[in-house]
């Protein structure tokens, strides 16, 4: 990508006074009935998992996962399937470095609006107005059938758009750490979740409708949100692999909620603080602070205070942090007892150094094997109080089963170091 700007694109990455904590508890997998859980599933789907993980991988890394379908596929087939409508909320579109996988894509979903899919394409503007950063906007803007709005959430929350979904026929969605990146499609370890419950399609569903206004006038944004407060009460209780679990939306930031939406920095306190025996988390980067030098120490100090109660603490993060003020954080955090931090890196390619790629963008963690969060959200305030994120929150054994897994893999594999406090980091090369 031509003249790309490094402290934009990295913001791109890791981008994106504190309220109730206690809005989103843990709570039992025996709890009781939700009025959600009545909703029916048409007998066609019923083989369809509601839930199911969908990865990205660096080519020439032994991080695929055989087992979980991969993001480009995933993405061809919902978007091929589409029938009525197709609504795209994304932080940015690139097709570097050289749009294999990103084109068809695009091609796939002019195909449908030429078939009379309604096709809404949502891009933030920070990034729309780079170099390069236009052409699939502006390429997808040009089709009859496709309406593109850029959307300049700084000026609503003072942060970027840094959620990363999209709704089919209002009937199945897709959220995740992917950007619609080449990169974050074959170059960057990246997770994300494919919906196909009815409520949580609907909640992600508001989220577009609210931002999609935003992102045109208020007298539009007046009319959307007369409808946003009928969202079905949560959790809903679904099967994952054979076990019951109890899901809930979460979003940010605070101040833009969608109607009956919980916002995301509680939830993750609370598992946190009631955690008795192991917390997991795997994010791209996990800072005290924020992008205007405001302290940040909810999340670091409940990760403390669980592992002064016996809690064992694991953070996996991208070697993106090893410059000197995100370093410090992470070499105290890795002199506590009971907290093990590990950076992760990832080879170079084979065709040479590709900017802002070859990096873990996972963001998820669980406590205890029962309780698990999947998100779009790194771990700094502006994730949480500034830009849009949205994730699940998923409690029950069979899911966050798998989520350690996915963990322990990488955990245990060959590209983490632990952190060393008495080591000198060198920054990572990011950019050109």
């Amino acid at each position: 990508m031509s003249q790309f700007l490094p402290c934009l694109i990295v913001v791109a990455l890791t981008l994106s006074s504190c309220g109730d904590r206690g809005q989103v508890p843990p709570t039992s997998p025996d709890a009781g009935q939700n009025p959600a859980d009545s909703l029916q599933v048409a007998p066609e789907e019923a083989a369809l998992p509601a839930l199911e993980l969908v990865e990205s991988w660096p080519v020439e890394t032994s991080l695929d996962h055989a087992e979980i379908p991969d993001a480009p596929e995933v993405w061809q087939q919902m978007f091929a399937g589409a029938t009525k409508s197709l609504e795209l909320g994304f932080f940015y579109a690139s097709p570097e470095p050289d749009g294999t996988l990103v084109w068809p894509l695009v091609e796939t979903i002019e195909a449908a609006a030429a078939r009379g899919v309604q096709v809404h394409c949502l891009f933030d503007k920070k990034f729309y107005g780079n170099d390069g950063m236009q052409q699939i906007p502006d390429r997808l803007a040009a089709v009859e059938g496709i309406e593109v709005r850029i959307y300049d959430f700084a000026a609503r929350g003072g942060g970027v758009m840094h959620a990363k979904y999209f709704i089919v026929d209002g009937s199945e969605a897709f959220f995740g750490s992917q950007n619609f990146d080449e990169r974050a499609l074959s170059h960057i370890q990246e997770l994300g979740m494919r919906v196909r419950q009815p409520a949580l399609v609907a909640a992600i569903r508001q989220v577009f409708a609210l931002d999609w206004a935003l992102a045109q006038s208020e007298a539009e944004l007046e009319a959307v949100r007369a409808g946003l407060d009928a969202a079905p009460a949560f959790p809903v209780k679904l099967d994952y692999d054979g076990a019951a679990v109890q899901v809930t939306p979460v979003f940010s930031p605070r101040d833009w909620l969608p109607g009956g939406g919980a916002w995301d920095l509680p939830a993750l306190l609370a598992a946190i603080e009631g955690a008795q025996q192991r917390v997991r988390v795997q994010l791209l980067s996990y800072k005290t602070y924020g992008y205007g030098g405001e302290t940040f120490t909810d999340l670091d100090d409940a990760l403390r205070a669980a592992a002064s109660r016996g809690v064992q603490i694991e953070l996996l993060l991208a070697d993106w942090n090893t410059g000197r003020s995100a370093i410090a954080g992470l070499k105290s955090l890795q002199k506590e007892t009971g907290i093990e931090v590990r950076m992760v890196t990832i080879p170079e390619a084979k065709q040479g150094f590709i900017p802002f790629a070859r990096v873990v963008h996972c963001k998820y963690m669980t406590v205890d094997g029962h309780f698990a969060w999947v998100g779009t959200s790194n771990w700094s305030p502006d994730y949480f109080y500034q830009s849009r994120n949205l994730g699940l929150v998923v409690e029950g054994s069979s899911f966050a089963r798998d989520l350690d897994g996915f963990f322990e893999d990488l955990w245990q594999g060959p590209y983490v170091e632990t952190v060393d406090p008495e080591r000198e980091y060198e920054a990572k090369r990011i950019a050109q």
